[in-house]
């Protein structure tokens, strides 16, 4: 409308500024960048130190892309799964033992954001809980503690135990794809 020129606030929630930006400037910036901006105010408050140590671990999840107004309804299944992480990471080990249960966490992530999301199952199992992850991507299997393979194939063709153990006994385990593929690593 022509009251708000598209940015839906109302105009006096948006004379309220911050670092010279409204609620709607802010809410378009992406993680990363909001936690440089609200980097560059914490000097002078506390708040602003706040709102950066709770969007950290949003960017340690690998979701620094994201943009701190975007809808829950536009991310994808692995982005959602992301946030619940970075939510209970903020928490610390304020939490009860938990199990974590996530299924291809890593789909149509880079490399470098799959190295960010370890080290957040890192931390969880630091704070005392527990991991279980459905997972194709090899570096993920890598780092187990420990593997259960199914197969040999996928749907009707699968669903049997080919292998349970550690990564590196998984790399002899006969009629294992994944053992084999690790093999040619």
């Amino acid at each position: 409308c022509e009251a708000c020129h598209g940015k839906r606030f109302k105009e006096e929630i948006l004379d309220v500024k911050v670092g010279g930006k409204d609620v709607a400037e802010v809410l378009d910036m992406t993680v990363d960048d909001g936690i440089a901006f609200f980097r560059e105010q914490a000097g002078s408050s506390t708040a602003c130190q706040r709102v950066v140590n709770k969007l950290l671990p949003l960017q340690e999840t690998g979701l620094g892309y994201v943009k701190l107004g975007q809808s829950s309804s536009t991310l994808s299944g692995g982005e959602a799964q992301r946030i619940k992480l970075a939510s209970f990471l903020t928490k610390g080990q304020e939490e009860k033992p938990t199990l974590f249960i996530f299924d291809e966490p890593t789909t149509g992530l880079h490399f470098h954001d799959i190295a960010k999301l370890l080290t957040s199952f890192d931390m969880l199992i630091a704070n005392g809980h527990s991991v279980l992850v459905i997972e194709h991507n090899t570096e993920v299997i890598k780092r187990a503690d420990h593997i259960i393979d199914l197969g040999p194939e996928g749907g009707e063709g699968g669903g049997s135990v080919i292998y349970e153990g550690t990564p590196e006994g998984l790399v002899n385990a006969d009629g294992s794809f994944t053992g084999a593929y690790l093999r040619g690593l």
